[in-house]
């Protein structure tokens, strides 16, 4: 279904007070711990993280997928939104089209992104999802994917500024 990531997109942060963007409404996330973020709590940083999920036929992963990282990332006090952007046509997976439109539809309240595969969990509690103020950075286990630090490889998981991807 082509609105199958409206029903699953969710925010950290609860309604915004700038309403809703495109029509889109903001779901929060089902709290799996009392951490959603009170707007003034500066213990969660200035940041706001939009994970992009290009996604197309892989139901039980989404749903294990967005509760996971839900709670990952709020345990890492990172505000963040996840867009889960589902190819509903049946000619060549394109994960790029889907990076896209998940960037354009993050709107101005994030700050940086992060393109991630739904079949990629972070079971390492020290992988970083923090603002990457040193420029794009792919967030991998060193020890299991050694290979994934080279400046072309965007699969994966890929963290960069709004600033980064507009270049």
């Amino acid at each position: 279904a082509s609105l199958l990531w409206l029903q699953l997109s969710c925010s950290a942060e609860g309604p915004s007070a700038g309403g809703q963007q495109r029509g889109v409404p903001r779901q929060p996330c089902p709290p799996p711990e009392p951490l959603q973020p009170p707007e003034e709590e500066p213990s969660w940083g200035p940041h706001r993280l939009a994970l992009l999920v290009p996604f197309r036929e892989r139901f039980e992963e989404l749903l294990a997928f967005v509760p996971y990282m839900h709670r990952f990332l709020s345990k890492k006090r990172i505000r963040h939104r996840i867009f889960i952007l589902n190819q509903v046509d049946h000619f060549r997976f394109n994960r790029a089209s889907l990076i896209n439109v998940g960037f354009l539809e993050s709107g101005n309240d994030t700050d940086y992104i992060a393109m991630h595969d739904v079949d990629l969990l972070p079971l390492n509690e020290h992988l970083d999802y923090s603002f990457p103020e040193a420029g794009p950075f792919h967030v991998a286990s060193p020890e299991l994917h050694p290979l994934y630090h080279y400046k072309t490889y965007v699969g994966g998981i890929l963290l960069l500024t709004k600033q980064h991807y507009e270049l």
